[in-house]
């Protein structure tokens, strides 16, 4: 059986006065220093733009019980 990821997601609304360049750096930020990525991009006709971001969650395993064994 294989294991499927776990993420969190986090979602974003930028208004439409926020620009593309804006955007960019925004998600940019996210990618690099909150290690999300982008799961999907709507944009609205009135110019919003709804993000959807997700990352893993890595979980930990004790070492230190299997080392008593």
């Amino acid at each position: 059986m294989i294991q499927q990821p776990e993420y969190e997601f986090r979602s974003m609304l930028l208004t439409r006065d926020v620009s593309r360049n804006e955007a960019r750096r925004l998600l940019t930020e996210q990618a690099e220093y909150g290690h999300w990525e982008l799961d999907r991009l709507r944009l609205f006709p009135d110019g919003r733009r709804k993000v959807v971001l997700r990352r893993k969650i890595i979980r930990q395993v004790r070492t230190w019980s299997l080392l008593s064994d």
